[in-house]
């Protein structure tokens, strides 16, 4: 059996919330970009030039213990992400996003836990087997995908 996956963007009730205030306590602050190219999480794509975004911090995997009445314990960590400063059309469905760099796969558990990751080097199609090996683990119940320069969380994924 093949297992399907997906990568999710921030939820829009968290980015209701993050366009507000971000998981750190501060406002946000919203700005224009001259040149894009930002990541931006809302959406899965890079920010083009002239548009409005901010640089907030969030805290994906607490977010998601809390819906799970989970404590995710020294597992929770916030970090710097990019979003559109007002509502976006989201993602367009298709394959995985920003997968040509170095990333980390990183598995959780149902309790929140890491339970491993694995480094893939910007090759689209190693990405992919990383992801497809962490779902393998049936103790995987979803994975975190980040930058390697900076440690940001790039998105979620899930099992469809």
């Amino acid at each position: 059996m093949t297992t399907t996956y997906s990568a999710l963007p921030i939820t829009p009730r968290a980015l209701k919330d993050l366009r507000t205030t971000d998981d750190a306590g501060r406002p946000t602050v919203p700005f224009t970009t001259a040149e894009g190219g930002s990541p931006l999480r809302c959406c899965l794509r890079h920010a083009g030039p002239g548009e409005r975004i901010a640089l907030v911090s969030y805290a994906p995997l607490r977010r998601w213990a809390s819906e799970r009445d989970v404590d995710p314990g020294a597992y929770d960590e916030q970090g710097p992400v990019f979003i559109h400063a007002e509502e976006c059309s989201g993602p367009d469905a298709g394959a995985l996003p920003f997968t040509n760099s170095h990333r980390t796969v990183r598995r959780y558990s149902a309790e929140g836990r890491i339970l491993g990751g694995r480094l893939v080097v910007g090759d689209p199609a190693a990405f992919e087997e990383a992801v497809t090996e962490a779902f393998d683990d049936p103790a995987v119940a979803l994975v975190h995908v980040r930058a390697v320069e900076y440690g940001c969380f790039y998105y979620e994924v899930r099992r469809d």
